[in-house]
């Protein structure tokens, strides 16, 4: 039996992604506050717990359906960059990514196919090249950076400073696009 599927998300790039793939599926943004971190909280264990808060929200108002929730965070070490405050928290989050490997992890987490909701955390690796202060002004100028984790987005401008991935490109971007649609593969339609 097929069943609805319902994004808890506005993000865009998670439409898109959805989208692409030929999952139908409607937006009910979830209620859900986003709290910081717990002391000590892992940047995959927040992400993770994000993405069930997002998703039971949604899931309780819609239990006939499958819901997916999801909560990506850039980290560098076990230090998790959320979205910039302003643009002088988005020169130093840049600042700090320049010229170093960090992960961006996004958790995920589906209601509605068993019992107990399925909840995953997928990490890529993402190299950026040195940036001089002038490219990260400039950058930080244009305004991509303003609502995005870790404040780049890898499909915009910001592939310029992308040297290398290591994982999952779709990730990066919002969603862990294999991951998600082979547990959708045998509860939702999919478009050919």
């Amino acid at each position: 039996m097929h069943k609805d599927l319902i994004l808890a998300s506005t993000s865009p790039r998670r439409k898109a992604l959805l989208t692409l793939a030929g999952i139908p599926f409607t937006i009910v943004p979830s209620p859900a506050e986003e709290p910081e971190p717990d002391f000590g909280e892992l940047p995959a264990a927040y992400a993770a717990r994000m993405a069930r808060l997002k998703a039971a929200a949604v899931a309780r108002a819609h239990p006939d359906a499958v819901v997916l929730g999801a909560d990506s965070v850039v980290a560098v070490g076990d230090v998790i960059l959320g979205k910039p405050r302003d643009a002088a928290d988005a020169k130093r989050m840049l600042g700090l990514l320049s010229g170093r490997v960090h992960q961006v992890m996004t958790g995920c987490a589906l209601f509605g196919l068993a019992a107990e909701p399925e909840v995953f955390t997928v990490a890529t690796d993402v190299h950026m090249t040195p940036l001089s202060e002038d490219a990260i002004a400039a950058y930080v100028a244009t305004g991509e950076p303003m609502d995005k984790a870790g404040a780049y987005a890898i499909q915009g401008k910001a592939a310029a400073f992308i040297t290398e991935i290591h994982g999952s490109y779709t990730n990066v971007v919002g969603l862990p696009l294999a991951e998600v649609a082979a547990l959708l593969r045998p509860r939702i339609a999919m478009s050919a």
